[in-house]
C-alpha cells in the first residue's frame, strides 16, 4: 500500500502580487490567484482524497475550500504546524528589505538547516524546522498502511521545507496553486514523485528558489 499527500501552496496573494512577505501575517488572494486555484481544483478533481488538511491562514483556508469543492464529502481540518515561517519585522515588508539585510538564498540555508536564530521577532529555524517535520510525520502516521490520497495544503517556505527533508532538493520554488505529491510506502518511507506542477500556469512570481537566478524547478519526478 502506498500512502499519497497531495501538497498545494496557496493561491496568489495581494502581498504576493507585490512582492510583499507574508509569513503569520495574511492578506486576500488575487482575481488571478482564485482563478488560479480553480484551475488546479480542475486539475485535482479525479483525485480520491479521503482527507485533507490546511494551514490555518486565511490565504490557506481559502484555496483548500475552493479544491474541496469536487470532493464535498471530504473534511477540512486545519494544523497549527502548518503555518509559514515566522518573519518577525519583516512581515508586511517588500521582500527586498530583508534582501538588503540578508540574501533569501543565505537565509533559507540556514532556516533549512535549523540554525537561523530568527529574525528580529521572528521564529527561530529550529523551532521552524522541528513543527514542520512533526506535523507532517503525525499526518503521515494517521494515514500510513493506507492507499489513501491527502491533501495538504500550506505555503512556499514550509511546504519547501518539507520536501527538502525528503530529497536534497534545497529550497524549490513552488508557484502559487502548484502541486507536489509525495508517496509514503508501509515502512514510513517517503519520496517526492511530483515536483512544483505549475497546473495553473501563475509562473515564478512569488516563488522564490534557495538558489540566486533560479526562477523554476524541473517537474520532472525526483528519484
Amino acid at each position: 500500500m502506498t500512502l499519497t499527500l497531495t501538497l498545494v501552496r496557496h493561491g496568489r496573494t495581494h502581498f504576493n502580487a507585490r512582492r510583499v512577505l507574508q509569513g503569520r501575517c495574511d492578506s486576500p488572494l488575487t482575481r488571478d490567484g482564485r482563478q488560479g486555484v480553480r484551475t488546479t481544483a480542475r486539475h485535482l478533481a479525479g483525485t480520491p482524497f479521503t482527507a485533507a488538511w490546511s494551514s490555518p491562514s486565511g490565504r490557506a483556508v481559502s484555496t483548500a475550500v475552493e479544491l474541496l469543492r469536487h470532493h464535498e464529502d471530504v473534511r477540512l481540518r486545519t494544523h497549527v504546524d502548518l503555518r509559514e515561517y515566522h518573519f518577525g519585522v519583516y512581515e508586511r515588508r517588500p521582500e527586498h528589505t530583508l534582501d538588503a539585510v540578508q540574501p533569501w538564498p543565505t537565509l533559507v540555508e540556514q532556516v533549512l538547516a535549523g540554525t537561523h536564530p530568527g529574525l528580529p521577532g521572528g521564529e527561530h529555524a529550529a523551532d521552524f524546522m522541528g513543527r514542520t517535520t512533526r506535523v507532517f510525520a503525525r499526518l503521515v502516521e494517521q494515514h500510513l498502511g493506507t492507499d489513501e490520497h491527502v491533501l495538504v495544503v500550506g505555503h512556499g517556505l514550509a511546504l519547501g521545507a518539507y520536501l527538502a527533508t525528503l530529497a536534497p532538493v534545497g529550497l524549490v520554488a513552488l508557484p502559487n496553486a502548484s502541486v507536489s505529491t509525495v508517496e509514503v510506502d508501509d515502512d514510513g518511507t517517503a519520496r517526492i514523485a511530483r515536483l512544483a506542477e505549475d497546473v495553473a500556469a501563475q509562473g515564478a512570481l512569488a516563488a522564490r528558489p534557495a538558489t540566486p537566478g533560479a526562477t523554476r524547478p524541473a517537474l520532472a519526478p525526483v528519484a
